[in-house]
């Protein structure tokens, strides 16, 4: 791997090429719970590996590359939001008027791609504060600052991103549908 990283950093297109097989599975399944669509998340994809090519010099080589990369990702995927969120309707809500929903053991019923599929279909409010928080372990705080939203803010989409997934899986549960999500 450290061959492949001095490589990466001499702009050596085959080490670069290699890099982004060996980790696309990786960034992909980061970028992809905060998009709508696979295609939408392949694009965050290439633009975060063009973010590793371009900063690849900032790497530190005695800490975990897949971790400094999984910044980079998460990073471009909240850029992403960021420039398309002007399309959406953001959520301003106080936290404490929206309780709390639990989900309960039916998610050992649920795979991996069924839950990514319902995460997908959040509002895009909702599923980035869902991945920062619940995924990505993100404090409120901090996502008000990555997102510029209010703490409460955060905190309501959170409950209602949870409130919906609750719905979701109790209605995918009823019908025996959880195969729908999973596009």
């Amino acid at each position: 791997m450290r061959l492949l990283l001095e490589g990466c950093k001499k702009n050596d297109r085959e080490s670069q090429r290699l890099l982004y097989q060996h980790y696309y599975g990786y960034a992909m399944s980061i970028c992809v719970r905060y998009c709508r669509s696979y295609e939408e998340a392949r694009e965050i994809v290439n633009d975060g590996f063009m973010k590793v090519y371009q900063k690849i010099d900032q790497h530190e080589t005695e800490s975990s590359f897949k971790g400094w990369m999984r910044k980079i990702m998460i990073n471009a995927a909240i850029d992403h939001y960021r420039k398309e969120s002007k399309h959406y309707n953001h959520v301003e809500a106080s936290a404490d008027k929206v309780s709390e929903p639990t989900v309960g053991t039916v998610l050992d019923d649920i795979s991996y791609a069924e839950l990514i599929g319902m995460i997908q279909n959040l509002t895009p409010a909702y599923r980035a504060v869902f991945n920062l928080h619940v995924i990505d372990g993100f404090t409120h705080e901090e996502i008000s600052t990555i997102l510029n939203i209010s703490e409460g803010t955060s905190k309501s989409n959170l409950a209602k991103a949870r409130e919906n997934l609750k719905a979701m899986i109790d209605q995918a549960n009823r019908k025996g549908t959880y195969a729908r999500y999973v596009r």
